[in-house]
């Protein structure tokens, strides 16, 4: 591989090409950026130097600023880590340098990559190269000059949305926006860069200082109406996170006081930011989901995934339905088994309804979608079983059913097939345990829509092979998902952690706390809907048939509400029939009905909790606390158990799989900054107060008193212990 270093090579033609090498992607590590003011300073020193392009080895230009920069300043907290590139590299190095710099840009230029080429003096790229400003989705803001030079560039309107967005385009849309000069091939690429240079030099090319351009701002008046758009639009979509309204200040300080103010506002800010705990949560979950496809014993031992080229579904309801869609869309042949023709067709209606459903949201072309529907094959029979490499079953949380189907299975199918269940809390071993090749049985449970959410977590007993769980992390990489695996037990890693979630909130309810308070709250913290209008999206039958799961698995701490029971006795089934908590009538948002007050009246009457029979006083905060420590609680029990095989695979799980805001970093993490003896001293005295469902964990306990994080690995569990 590659030495990470820059080089500089002075052509017969007076132009010094200064290359960025820090493969894959060119990343702007700390050395690089010493390395690249020493070669510019080189280059505007020596008189055999004419002029300077810039570009990246290996045919990509540069991912941006390496972000492992960013977690060291978060674990040390030394802010003097990050260097001074915008005012001293790119303006007065690149941009105010005595020599032009053309940037010959290939592959991409995102985020500080693409903030060094708009210091040059023009932009050459070849086709398809991606270029963007992501930062945002750091939980920072460009910091090299990105947020005044890109307006200056392509216009605000365009640069408001590239930013606010993390939208990236394409050169060739570049080239029409203004901010990529010439687009040409990648054999050409080196010399129209130099020419270009040269051309400045010699007058006939522009020599351009994009910070000085104020042509294609538009007035003052046209600014302060796309900002104070884009400050409503990012109130919406991102309440919680100060980067959005931080990013549209800085651009605001450069449009009213100059390019200059507007750099040495950005560099103050951006310093601010990285240092904020959003940023922290952002990079967290940045390097967590890196690090879940490190699995010990799975990826390290020198195994090969084999090819899945073929895989039957078994049951064609919403899970199976949306499993094959995911697989088809992502080129692989899929058989998709129904025990009716009614039920087949019905199942292949759907899979036909998700593509087409991608198409007309411009996610997917028509020629793909109809590409990926020649993949699909309906059966009644085992008879084209006889060569899938994987088979999923996908039908309903029944014990006999599931046992039935891997027994016919294990006998239809080749030696090398991996038999997987979609179960959602039964465990493996119950499934799998009538058949002779338990080293095949996995878990792939997926989470619903299962063609859009991202996560499939992938669940392995005592037996189950290094191979089959390889394999299976390939395909869910195929099928764009990001696989973590954990271990057997009821409800796995994230239903089991997020089993008290509903029940919380349920607490409350009957403690005499208003229904649609604690939806807002639980809104306004990040999650996408509360508990409650999650209960009714997900429709009664599954609240009282998992309720019955867990209660069994931890009657210890499990809190029976008599709520659901009676709105199913009411007629009512969520958003299944349009009666829940709520009122939902199509072409409208959920509505709070006020009918189903008197419902929660006679549950409170009936569970009778509430101290002296009076509603307890509380706040927004003891709320969001009430339901999700629990949460925090249980997920000790899942570290402590060894379900998982990092703090951190919770925490992805908890973003992908529950929705938890990812600009908190995830439920572990999340816990962590709020401080452990926090949440222990508060389930301690909500347990005192309201019995055991509060009571903190053995593991969470230890934690809080000895002052340890909760995503520091434990060194006592036994292995023996460890679930994986």
């Amino acid at each position: 591989m590659a030495e990470i270093r820059v080089t500089m090579e002075v052509g017969s033609d007076g132009v010094a090409v200064i290359t960025i090498c820090n493969p894959p992607v060119n990343a702007l590590a700390i050395p690089i950026i010493a390395g690249l003011k020493e070669k510019f300073t080189e280059a505007t020193r020596r008189d055999d130097v004419k002029a300077i392009v810039l570009t990246g080895y290996g045919r990509r230009f540069s991912g941006g600023f390496d972000i492992n920069v960013f977690q060291t300043v978060h674990e040390t907290g030394d802010i003097s880590q990050l260097p001074d590139v915008s005012v001293d590299l790119v303006v007065n190095t690149i941009e105010d340098g005595k020599k032009p710099a053309v940037a010959a840009v290939s592959g991409l230029a995102l985020g500080g990559g693409l903030e060094l080429t708009m210091g040059c003096h023009a932009r050459i790229a070849t086709p398809r190269t991606q270029l963007g400003l992501p930062e945002l989705t750091l939980g920072v803001i460009p910091g090299f000059g990105g947020t005044q030079r890109l307006p200056r560039l392509v216009g605000l309107s365009k640069a408001v949305e590239m930013m606010l967005q993390s939208k990236s385009i394409m050169s060739e849309e570049g080239k029409k926006l203004g901010l990529i000069d010439a687009v040409v091939s990648s054999e050409e690429l080196l010399k129209v860069a130099r020419q270009w240079a040269l051309d400045i030099v010699e007058g006939r090319k522009p020599w351009m200082s994009s910070l000085h351009r104020t042509d294609k701002i538009g007035s003052l008046s046209e600014a302060h109406k796309i900002l104070k758009l884009a400050r409503q639009q990012a109130k919406l979509i991102a309440p919680n996170m100060p980067q959005h309204q931080a990013c549209l200040d800085v651009i605001e300080e450069g449009i009213v006081h100059g390019g200059y103010n507007g750099v040495l506002k950005e560099a103050k800010v951006f310093k601010d930011l990285v240092i904020s705990e959003t940023s922290k949560g952002l990079v967290h979950a940045f390097f967590a989901q890196r690090a879940t496809s490190k699995v010990p014993n799975v990826t390290d031992v020198g195994l090969k995934p084999r090819p899945v080229k073929k895989v039957a579904v078994i049951g064609g309801g919403l899970m199976g339905s949306g499993i094959a869609t995911a697989l088809i869309l992502s080129n692989t042949f899929v058989i998709l088994k129904e025990i009716n023709s009614d039920y087949l067709q019905k199942g292949i209606k759907m899979i036909e309804g998700n593509v087409q459903g991608l198409v007309a949201r411009k996610k997917l072309a028509q020629d793909k979608a109809d590409k990926a529907l020649t993949m699909l094959k309906g059966v009644l029979d085992y008879s084209e079983f006889k060569d899938v490499d994987m088979v999923i079953e996908a039908v309903i949380e029944s014990i006999p059913l599931k046992q039935k189907i891997f027994s016919e299975i294990e006998k239809v199918c080749p030696q090398h097939c991996i038999l997987a269940t979609n179960t959602s809390t039964i465990d493996l071993n119950v499934i799998g345990e009538k058949i002779a090749s338990q080293d095949r049985v996995v878990g792939a449970h997926f989470f619903s829509p299962a063609h859009v959410m991202p996560l499939l977590e992938i669940i392995r007993t005592e037996k189950t092979s290094a191979q089959v769980i390889l394999d299976l992390m390939t395909v869910g990489k195929a099928i764009k998902k990001v696989p973590v695996v954990v271990g057997n037990c009821t409800g796995f890693a994230v239903n089991r952690t997020f089993f008290p979630y509903t029940q919380g909130a349920h607490i409350l309810i009957h403690l005499g706390v208003d229904v649609y308070r604690i939806d807002r709250v639980i809104s306004s913290f990040g999650l996408p809907m509360g508990p409650l209008q999650l209960q009714d999206l997900a429709g009664y039958g599954v609240a009282v048939a998992v309720g019955k799961i867990f209660a069994t698995a931890f009657p210890d701490r499990t809190f029976r509400s008599p709520l659901v029971e009676l709105l199913i006795k009411n007629g009512r089934n969520g958003k299944n029939n349009g009666r829940g908590y709520y009122i939902y009538e199509k072409g409208s948002k959920p509505k709070p009905d006020p009918s189903v007050l008197p419902i929660i009246e006679e549950s409170r009457r009936l569970a009778n909790i509430m101290p002296k029979g009076k509603p307890i006083s509380i706040t927004d905060q003891e709320i969001a606390e009430m339901i999700l420590f629990p949460v925090v609680n249980e997920a000790c029990r899942v570290l402590d158990e060894g379900v998982v095989v990092r703090a951190s695979d919770l925490d992805v799980a908890s973003v992908l799989g529950m929705s938890f805001p990812k600009y908190r970093g995830g439920i572990v993490f999340w816990a962590d900054m709020v401080g452990v003896k926090h949440v222990y001293t508060s389930l301690k005295k909500w347990s005192e107060l309201y019995g055991n469902f509060y009571k903190p964990s053995k593991f969470l306990e230890e934690r809080a008193t000895k002052g340890i994080p909760l995503s520091t690995p434990s060194s006592t569990t036994p292995a023996s212990r460890s679930r994986l």
